[in-house]
């Protein structure tokens, strides 16, 4: 999927890397192409969005029906990249960000880098990769792009797409915060998402279903960061992988998470 090149990884993220390369998600991802909107219920128009930009339209969008569909589809929809790479202590880590107290939604929650299909974007590893660069200075080359995770469906139609990356040079990657859009950059261990430490669940519920949301509470340099909701579910669902285990707790996702159909 990415880059060939290991740039002196380790032998253990080679491992992990040919381990990753052949996960399937349980559905397959969404042709954004050709999928169209209407036959669709989980994909409709919503003022609140999962990320604060807000989609621009045009003139072409605003008089062609099909190109509205097009733009329409990337509005709802929106990728994430998981950063993975291996820490001092030979751990496996992975970059998060603390998103901007003045962004107009979601401001200072810790989240992964990642935002909205644009227009350009050719597939939902571009979107990662772009955001990424964009939002904390990663270089796409640096990032060796293993598998794309099953989707995650907010309660509002927009679909979330986990893009699984292996960064084999740490050094390599010298951040660079949009400040804008990014508060700070700092790094977890990947493990911690599959522990009952400093781990804490509130029961909610949503059309009747209900669920836990799980919070994690982490310190990194001083500072205090709270992991949770969706983020936290990308993270529980990316660690199961990675480690082949279930968490230590019982984790009764929401139902509207993987809602069929994508």
């Amino acid at each position: 999927m990415g880059s060939s090149n290991y740039r002196g990884g380790s032998q253990r993220l080679k491992d992990l890397a040919q381990q990753l390369s052949i996960y399937k998600p349980l559905h397959p991802l969404n042709d954004t192409k050709n999928k169209n909107p209407n036959e669709d219920p989980t994909i409709r128009d919503t003022s609140d969005k999962l990320f604060p930009e807000e989609f621009d339209s045009n003139t072409e969008s605003a008089t062609n029906p099909i190109a509205n569909q097009s733009e329409r589809l990337r509005s709802n929809r929106a990728a994430v990249l998981i950063c993975i790479f291996e820490g001092e202590n030979g751990d496996l880590r992975v970059i998060l960000t603390k998103r901007s107290s003045t962004l107009s939604s979601h401001s200072g929650d810790v989240s992964l880098p990642g935002g909205k299909t644009e227009k350009g974007d050719v597939d939902d590893i571009e979107t990662a990769l772009r955001e990424a660069k964009e939002e904390i200075g990663l270089d796409p080359s640096l990032v060796n792009v293993v598998t794309v995770l099953q989707p995650f469906i907010t309660k509002r139609g927009m679909t979330v797409v986990p893009v699984m990356g292996i960064l084999y040079d740490k050094q390599a990657f010298k951040p660079v915060p949009n400040a804008a859009e990014v508060e700070a950059i700092f790094e977890a261990p990947l493990e911690m998402f599959l522990k009952d430490e400093n781990r804490r669940a509130e029961e909610r519920e949503w059309l009747g279903d209900k669920y836990l949301l799980h919070f994690f509470d982490y310190e990194a340099e001083n500072k205090k960061y709270v992991i949770w909701a969706l983020t936290a579910g990308i993270l529980i669902q990316a660690a199961s992988i990675v480690y082949q285990r279930s968490p230590e707790f019982q984790e009764q996702k929401p139902k509207f998470w993987n809602r069929s159909g994508l």
